[in-house]
């Protein structure tokens, strides 16, 4: 339909760079697009680490599962919920900020969501690639240490970025059809076989890694068992806590 729909459309995961860098402008201008996301109140409740140094992209790269493309791309962002800014805008004011509220919780989780998409989008249009990292929440308190994260801070995910050097097969979303209700939630599942046919279809042809596999298979493996069990105790150690 026009070309913002088109890149939109064609997003993909990218895990292989070549080795061309990316330039500081670049770079900039991508977090620049990311701040001018959507933000609750204007608080703007996040912050981007850029990692540079190789010990420590080194060390995310384990800590987040062994994601060799974490050390080797050549951009690696930590996207951070930050409510200390938010703390220093309170005492500057001569106040006490308010913490440890599920609102807060939310607000700075969106914020920092909103702006990552942002910066895909951006780094997409300028002939980029990437991919988002949810590993770096394997250890988090680690993760916080390694970068010296304050309380009111966590990191919610990483991004690899880089020019591609692959173009792996687009993974099928779910149609309109079923995202897409009108007026009431609809709990109607017949849609599952057919989504499954066509999930089954992808893993088994494409280039790498392919495999037999569903879509309920895979989500209700994923779902019935526990994950991160660390994060409530982490995140209520970071203040963002659950009143």
């Amino acid at each position: 339909m026009n070309q913002v729909i088109d890149l939109l459309k064609n997003h993909r995961s990218i895990r292989k760079f070549t080795p061309e860098s990316v330039s500081k402008e670049k770079l900039n201008t991508i977090i620049q697009a990311a701040g001018s996301a959507a933000t609750s109140n204007n608080i703007q409740a996040y912050s981007v680490i850029n990692i540079t140094d190789n010990d420590n992209r080194k060390k995310l790269a384990e800590l987040a599962g062994g994601q060799t493309w974490v050390e080797k791309s050549p951009v690696f962002l930590v996207f951070c919920a930050d409510l200390k800014r938010s703390e220093d805008v309170c005492h500057y004011e001569q106040k006490e900020m308010a913490a440890g509220y599920t609102e807060q919780f939310i607000v700075a989780t969106v914020d920092v969501t909103l702006a990552a998409e942002n910066a895909m989008v951006a780094a997409e249009s300028l002939g980029l690639g990437g991919v988002f990292i949810g590993g770096i929440r394997n250890n988090p308190e680690k993760v916080c240490q390694l970068l010296k994260m304050p309380d009111y801070v966590y990191p919610i995910f990483g991004m690899c970025l880089g020019y591609p050097d692959e173009k792996p097969e687009q993974k099928p979303r779910l149609p309109v059809e079923v995202t897409l209700m009108e007026d009431y939630y609809s709990e109607d599942t017949s849609y599952l076989g057919k989504y499954n046919e066509i999930c089954r279809d992808y893993y088994q042809n494409r280039t790498n890694n392919s495999r037999y596999d569903t879509w309920t298979s895979q989500i209700s493996a994923m779902m019935s068992s526990p994950s991160r069990t660390h994060m409530k105790d982490f995140l209520e150690k970071k203040g963002f806590g659950t009143l």
